[in-house]
């Protein structure tokens, strides 16, 4: 099994990302791999780029890398209650790439931030918005005020919320790895 995770943000020390990174490990993967959003920067997206310029190297490279996986651990990253612009330019190229872009993908969506909602706006958008784009969305998870619930050592502190996330995991290993 082939793991690929984010954090959808371009932040040098997202926690969006170490959340991705932390979940992703859990899984004991036969194969994982933890990509940065800075290693897939554009141009910011417009038709008149796509028709002058076609599609950037980097988005066809990032559809091609995520299409390798067979889960997709993605983390939110929050701003003013949707997505970064990083991450809403490169989903706007790579549906420009290949209209369901995340065909046939088990997807694991987090969000975290450091508010005590959490992403979960960011969250409603991304659950609405993927499956359209051929997501297959196997679960979710929402963790609030993360410099108050995860540690990098241990991981979830809470304990409510560490039990609720492991069941997550465990039920998404079941439901992956045994097929």
């Amino acid at each position: 099994m082939k793991i690929i995770a984010f954090g959808a943000s371009n932040s040098k020390n997202s926690i969006n990302k170490m959340f991705a990174t932390y979940t992703a490990e859990l899984f004991n993967a036969e194969e994982f791999e933890i990509l940065d959003l800075n290693d897939y920067e554009l141009p910011i997206y417009s038709i008149d780029k796509e028709d002058k310029e076609n599609f950037p190297v980097n988005a066809v490279e990032f559809v091609n890398k995520i299409n390798e996986a067979d889960l997709l651990i993605i983390s939110l990253a929050e701003y003013n209650g949707s997505y970064t612009a990083a991450f809403k330019n490169l989903f706007d190229w790579s549906s420009r790439v290949k209209a369901k872009f995340f065909e046939n993908l088990n997807v694991f969506l987090l969000s975290t931030s450091t508010g005590p909602r959490g992403g979960e706006g960011v969250l409603s958008h991304a659950l609405d918005r993927f499956p359209r784009h051929g997501a297959n969305i196997v679960s979710k998870f929402v963790l609030p005020s993360f410099n108050l619930n995860f540690s990098t050592s241990e991981g979830i502190q809470n304990e409510e919320l560490n039990k609720d996330f492991q069941i997550l995991v465990n039920e998404i290993k079941n439901k992956i790895l045994v097929s």
